[in-house]
């Protein structure tokens, strides 16, 4: 006999409260019986991914509870016995069906109706977004936007301090310059006396006077006319015209690799997580965790540093960045994570792509006009070279900055911050790479090799040698390769490390199979010596 499944009912009568008080959706429904057939009004309250039942809106204990993680619900057409016939049957021909699919074996349809198709809809809608596992996602994207927007306000705040001590000693020197005003005007009250004797001067002096002060200003306008001309004409004005040059360049640039993320995660990340979610998923959610990493939070940290260059463009000729990389400089270890594990994230769309469907849906999904027919791969490889694109921005940058420029300093910190960023980012994708080439080769080889498994152990190179046979074993067999009883020579695969040289034989099969006597060599203390004699 088989045993009922235990549950705690008082947490399921707390829930029921709670759905009956606060939950997404509340009203009667028809609920068809699976015995009978026969169509019951009950009424219904959804709370997060379980949907609880009762008699009436008054009943305090639930009459059944249904749970709707993975479900699928649809609507479907009036049953053909209703279509005409009788009052009853007409009346019936109004109601609006739905049914919940649920996503497993043995469990049977729940068929449900309304009276008011809108009501219908909404409870189509609710059923659908009760997952939990896509408010988990849901969250965690919140999350990572509310971090980057907590960051921005704390940056914010530093900005906003500095601005108010600028205010402060911008009222300092208000203060200064209207005391200096005070006394100019004084200066000039006692000098107006002098100025009442001038009304009587002799007209021809006053023509001479006003000449005089034509002439002034003509020499006045055509000296700085040729000031104008020779600093347009100067190496400082060319050097400021490359630099805007620069940064119009870089927010053209930033703006298209905006757009590009945009590609990867609305045409192809987004799409491929719904699929996932699907009733025959063509793809697992790790894997597409593992192909596109934090592609979506790298495009959010983007946009903002792309309205931020759009803003400094709108205040241009002034134009202000060192502020803007203050900014971003915080958030750019994001890129050491797509970074290290971006040769894994191929492989593993290169094992995906072995899937039929999930080939046949990602060529579908390439095929969109977006893409401009670029494939997947080419999208995952644009955030490698970002880093390296920003560091040689800088460097353009700095070198048409002069030194006295107010700028000068930010930038140079700011470059220095990305050299060291990407020398730690290009050791991490060497250590990773080179822990994955010692992992391959102790696969190749059928007995294992457990010194491969030393993560200080780096690969050098690979290949075919010929171990010689012994002339003078007795005098060499501590220093010589060859010093294993041979009768002919053999091809020999061999594999050099910094701490250790393995020699391996190579079957009719291919395997390969480490020397059984000498196969594993430590450098640590042992001598090369090079026989010049060929004999």
């Amino acid at each position: 006999m088989q045993k009922s499944v235990r549950y705690n009912e008082g947490h399921a009568l707390y829930l029921a409260l709670l759905a009956r008080k606060e939950g997404t959706k509340r009203g009667y429904l028809s609920k068809k019986t699976a015995e009978t057939n026969r169509w019951h009004e009950k009424w219904f309250a959804l709370y997060q991914n379980v949907l609880f039942y009762f008699e009436g809106e008054q009943s305090a204990r639930p009459a059944g509870m249904y749970m709707l993680e993975g479900c699928n619900c649809e609507r479907v057409p009036a049953p053909k016995g209703c279509a005409a016939g009788s009052a009853k049957d007409a009346a019936l021909d109004k109601q609006h069906y739905f049914t919940v699919l649920f996503g497993h074996e043995g469990q049977k349809p729940l068929e449900l109706r309304c009276e008011d198709e809108v009501d219908g809809d909404e409870w189509v809608e609710a059923i659908h977004q009760a997952s939990y596992s896509d408010i988990l996602i849901e969250r965690e994207v919140l999350m990572q936007k509310y971090i980057h927007l907590v960051q921005i306000v704390e940056t914010e705040k530093v900005a906003a301090n500095q601005l108010r001590h600028q205010l402060e000693d911008q009222d300092t020197e208000i203060e200064r310059l209207k005391s200096e005003i005070v006394a100019l005007n004084k200066t000039k009250e006692k000098m107006r006396p002098y100025q009442g004797n001038q009304e009587d001067e002799d007209p021809d002096i006053k023509k001479i006077k006003k000449v005089q002060s034509f002439m002034r200003g003509w020499l006045c306008r055509r000296k700085w006319k040729t000031i104008v001309q020779d600093y347009i004409c100067s190496p400082h004005a060319e050097s400021m015209r490359k630099r805007n040059q620069i940064v119009f360049n870089m927010v053209e640039a930033e703006s298209e690799y905006v757009h590009q993320l945009y590609v990867l995660v609305n045409c192809f990340l987004r799409p491929l997580r719904m699929a996932a979610s699907s009733k025959k998923p063509p793809i697992s959610h790790d894997d597409v965790s593992s192909i596109f990493l934090n592609s979506e939070t790298i495009m959010f940290l983007h946009e903002i540093f792309h309205q931020g260059l759009k803003a400094r463009i709108a205040n241009w000729p002034t134009l202000i960045l060192a502020d803007l990389f203050d900014i971003l400089l915080p958030m750019l270890n994001i890129y050491q994570e797509f970074v290290r594990n971006h040769q894994y994230s191929l492989q593993v769309l290169a094992n995906c792509k072995q899937n039929r469907d999930f080939d046949k849906l990602l060529k579908q999904y390439e095929a969109n006009p977006a893409c401009e027919g670029r494939m997947l791969e080419t999208f995952l490889t644009y955030p490698m070279f970002q880093i390296p694109r920003y560091i040689i921005t800088l460097h353009e940058l700095l070198a048409h900055t002069p030194h006295e420029h107010v700028e000068r300093k930010s930038l140079e910190f700011a470059k220095s911050k990305l050299e060291e960023l990407s020398r730690v980012m290009h050791d991490e994708v060497s250590d990773t790479e080179n822990i994955r080439k010692n992992l391959a080769i102790e696969r190749t080889i059928v007995e294992g090799c457990d010194i491969l498994l030393d993560t200080s152990q780096t690969f050098i190179r690979q290949g075919s040698l010929i171990q010689v046979p012994s002339v003078e074993r007795g005098k060499l067999s501590k220093v010589r390769l060859g010093s294993l009883s041979l009768k002919k020579e053999g091809e020999r695969q061999c594999f050099l490390f910094t701490k250790h040289f393995l020699i391996c034989t190579r079957s009719s099969g291919g395997k390969l199979h480490l020397l059984k006597s000498g196969g594993v060599l430590s450098l640590i203390e042992c001598t090369l010596v090079e026989e010049t004699e060929t004999s």
